[in-house]
């Protein structure tokens, strides 16, 4: 048998802890190789639990024991990290977006092409079994000709106002996932967005030029329209669903609960609560995520997710931020670069 796939997770906040603790054990044909950030003190607490040495991301990236690297660091230097992981023969994990900005994207795709390099993006949610099933029953023509897709993203809670500063905001942040959904469900392409969106969870995001609850709708190549409903805040937890309706019948995921005990009495039935965090919601889809990941590596297939899917959620995040500020449907052709 080959060695496991040595990899080195760049960034150790909360996602790349996450990362690295599924790496660390339970990624068949990989192993958690390393852990690095900018700063030392959060790579070295990361790190130090899991048993591998910490580092800074350059000696990370320049380290030949490591065969991949897993982005996790904070959005504005994912392009430099994958250009020098491109350039140091690494196979790459992106975390979303790969960039806010569509140049900073083609400077990074134009890099993994030029050292054919293995590049795969954190799309998470096309590894979920529930929302895959959906999307296979369209491809497989089991719903026939998809009409309508619908996509609720709702979080418990809104992200604290630091972090929307920084996040690219509503559409970029959040929405970019159900963009990646809506291709990945409807199997083709998004020609028109629509979005309109306010604030009415947290006032403050106004000031930032932000929202916090939005509606989009999307027209696909082949007639399929999506509709997404985002909110930064749903009392009830973190809720999750996918449905599309086509011309057989329909295909739907629905959220898991805590446990799956009920409870009745003369009030009527109980059940238990939504998962309340990302992470709990979606810890299954990471680890799928990975297990692509090493086997695409390892047959010599093309990543799953790739980086012109990654390109594409951001071109529709793009043109919802702007028929949002126009109020009226952008074309994705002219942002696209088509």
């Amino acid at each position: 048998m080959s060695a496991p796939l040595a990899v080195g997770v760049l960034g150790a906040g909360r996602i790349g802890a996450m990362h690295a603790q599924l790496l660390s054990g339970q990624v068949a044909g990989a192993r958690l190789a390393g852990v690095a950030d900018a700063f030392a003190e959060v790579a070295q607490r990361a790190a130090a639990p899991l048993g591998v040495p910490a580092s800074s991301p350059e000696a990370l990236i320049a380290d030949p024991a490591i065969d991949a690297v897993a982005i996790c660091s904070p959005t504005d230097t994912h392009v430099d990290y994958i250009v020098a992981a491109a350039a140091a023969g690494k196979a790459i994990f992106c975390e979303k977006p790969v960039s806010l900005d569509l140049a900073q994207v083609d400077r990074a795709l134009e890099a993994a092409r030029a050292h054919s390099s293995f590049l795969m993006v954190g799309f998470n949610r096309r590894f979920d079994p529930a929302h895959r099933h959906v999307r296979d029953a369209v491809a497989s023509g089991a719903t026939g000709e998809p009409h309508l897709v619908r996509i609720t993203s709702r979080d418990p809670g809104p992200p604290p106002i630091a972090y929307v500063k920084s996040s690219g905001g509503l559409f970029l942040d959040m929405t970019i996932h159900d963009f990646d959904m809506a291709r990945y469900v409807a199997g083709a392409e998004v020609v028109e967005v629509f979005a309109k969106g306010g604030v009415r969870i947290t006032p403050e995001i106004a000031a930032l030029g932000d929202i916090d609850t939005a509606v989009v709708t999307l027209e696909h190549a082949n007639g399929c329209l999506t509709v997404i409903d985002n909110s930064r805040r749903a009392s009830y937890g973190y809720d999750q669903r996918v449905e599309v309706l086509g011309a057989l019948g329909l295909s739907a995921s629905t959220n898991p609960l805590d446990h799956s005990a009920i409870s009745a009495d003369g009030t009527g039935f109980r059940s238990a609560a939504l998962p309340n965090f990302f992470i709990e919601r979606y810890r299954v889809s990471y680890l799928h995520q990975w297990q692509a990941f090493v086997e695409a590596l390892s047959t010599g297939t093309p990543p799953p997710t790739s980086g012109e899917d990654g390109r594409a959620a951001l071109v529709l995040g793009l043109c919802a931020k702007a028929s949002l500020e126009r109020q009226a449907p952008v074309a994705v052709g002219k942002l696209a670069g088509a």
